[in-house]
C-alpha cells in the first residue's frame, strides 16, 4: 500500500474508532445515531481504498442513505425523545478496564511477534462490471425472484399497516 494510501487508511480508521465509541457510549441518542454516520461512511471510504467500488457505494446507499436515515427520521419523529435521558446502569468500569487494558496488551504483543506476509500490489480494476454482468447473465433468475419476493414482502407490509380500525 503506497504511503498516501497507509495515511488516509489510518486517518479513517481512528475517525472510525472514536465515533465507535461514540456511538457506544453517547447518552444521546440523536448524538450515537450521528456518530454512526461516521462509522458507516469510514467503512464506505475503507472499501474504497480497497478498490471494491460497487460494495463501497452499496455502503453509501444502502446503509448512509437508507438504514442510518430511517433511524434519524425514527428518532426525529418520536415523541419526546429529547427528554429521554439513557443510562446503563449495568456498566462497570471497574471490572472492564482492566480487561480492555489486558486485551490491548495481548493484541499489541501478537501484533509485534507476527510475521506479516505481503503479497506484490495487484493494479486496481473496477468490481462492477463483473457484477452487473453476473447479476444480468448467470443470477439472472435468482436476481428476479428475490425481487419479486421483495415486492410482495413490501405489499404485505403496506396491508397489515393499512388495516382498517373498527
Amino acid at each position: 500500500m503506497p504511503s498516501v494510501e497507509l495515511g488516509v487508511f489510518t486517518i479513517v480508521s481512528l475517525l472510525m474508532v472514536a465515533s465507535s465509541c461514540l456511538v457506544v457510549f453517547s447518552r444521546n441518542i440523536i448524538y450515537s445515531a450521528f456518530a454512526l454516520l461516521g462509522t458507516l461512511f469510514g467503512t464506505a471510504v475503507v472499501f474504497g481504498i480497497l478498490s471494491a467500488d460497487f460494495v463501497a457505494v452499496t455502503q453509501l446507499l444502502v446503509y448512509v442513505g437508507g438504514v442510518l436515515i430511517l433511524v434519524l427520521f425514527a428518532v426525529m419523529l418520536t415523541q419526546e425523545i429529547s427528554d429521554v435521558n439513557i443510562t446503563n446502569l449495568s456498566v462497570n468500569y471497574k471490572i472492564a478496564a482492566p480487561v480492555i487494558f489486558l486485551l490491548a496488551i495481548i493484541l499489541i504483543a501478537t501484533f509485534a511477534q507476527t510475521e506479516w506476509f505481503q503479497a506484490e500490489p495487484v493494479a486496481a480494476a473496477s468490481s462492477v462490471r463483473p457484477i452487473g454482468n453476473a447479476l444480468l447473465t448467470k443470477y439472472l433468475l435468482p436476481f428476479e425472484l428475490i425481487s419479486i419476493l421483495l415486492l410482495g414482502a413490501l405489499v404485505g407490509a403496506v396491508v397489515l399497516v393499512r388495516r382498517e380500525v373498527r
